[in-house]
């Protein structure tokens, strides 16, 4: 199939395949670090290191029919699905240090589950809302245009970097008291305002056909919004688990933000993408949406970069 000329989705050739999937963990070996492992996660969550992970990001597939390459997801009953999640959150919680943070993607659907799991182990922290701009229309009910993050932690010892994840937005009324800029500042693009990070995000763009980091995955996460994960939980050089990495997104954002990571992934050719966007990071650091030490609201013009985010 020929690309449109501005086509920028990233795809693999077979040869390309066949070179990269020399490169994943297929069983059991002394280090995951820094690796893309294709294995099923029952089978190689028992040999992932103990008490080694700093943040762990689950985006496991919800409780719907989706079609994920080589294998189906298929509509559970909510108690079974219950069950199927917290069979997976069990076999990995050993590696989980006790300072570690645990954020897991759910849809409103599955968000319940999600929540009744965690409180069994984990402390609840916060539940995050973002918008996803995409989504089909329903005759006979609202368009579901929102997933849910939740944000856990092992014990009270954990990290929060909130002045790494602030967001900087223009600042529509400018207030001054004796003349002084109220908590703006006046730069060349215009006034801007550092705000607190909220759990509701409304900043994220949903990779499509002209982002260099669209995949064909289904179901696949802006790095823009696994970098906000990633940078509030985590010092460089910390390790970042992915047990259901699909294209890649967390693992690649781990590697632009110096952090170690793991990821897992059943589908062979989702982990050869993974390899090829870690292989691509070295070249391209950026983070959509990140800019000059920020995170920027949707759609910002950042005259400085001139792009925009």
């Amino acid at each position: 199939m020929i690309k449109a000329k501005n086509n920028r989705t990233l795809s693999l050739s077979q040869e390309e395949i066949v070179s990269l999937k020399k490169k994943l963990v297929t069983k059991p070996i002394d280090s995951y670090v820094n690796k893309t492992v294709h294995a099923d996660l029952f089978d190689m969550a028992p040999y992932l290191p103990y008490n080694a992970v700093d943040l762990l990001i689950i985006d496991p597939p919800y409780n719907l029919n989706k079609n994920f390459g080589t294998s189906t997801f298929r509509v559970k009953k909510e108690a079974d699905y219950e069950k199927l999640f917290e069979d997976w959150l069990c076999s990995i919680k050993h590696s989980l240090k006790k300072t570690a943070s645990i954020y897991v993607c759910c849809d409103w659907y599955t968000s319940q589950s999600v929540y009744t799991v965690l409180k069994k182990y984990f402390t609840i922290r916060n539940r995050i809302t973002w918008e996803r701009e995409k989504g089909r229309g329903a005759l006979r009910n609202w368009k579901n245009c929102q997933e849910d993050i939740w944000f856990a932690t092992c014990s009270n010892d954990y990290k929060f970097n909130v002045d790494a994840v602030k967001l900087k937005r223009k600042v529509l009324a400018p207030y001054r008291i004796n003349g002084v800029p109220k908590d703006w500042t006046d730069e060349q693009g215009g006034k801007y305002r550092l705000t607190f990070p909220s759990n509701l995000w409304t900043d994220i763009t949903i990779p499509f056909w002209s982002m260099p980091e669209n995949t064909n995955h289904p179901t696949q996460k802006p790095e823009k919004l696994i970098a906000k994960l990633v940078m509030a939980s985590s010092d460089a050089g910390d390790l970042v688990l992915d047990p259901f990495v699909g294209s890649g997104t967390t693992s690649v954002v781990a590697k632009k933000l110096k952090r170690r990571f793991i990821g897992i992934d059943l589908n062979e050719e989702y982990c050869c993408l993974t390899e090829k966007r870690l292989l691509l990071a070295d070249k391209h650091p950026n983070i959509q949406g990140y800019t000059d030490g920020f995170f920027w609201e949707r759609n910002s013009f950042n005259v400085h970069k001139n792009s925009k985010v």
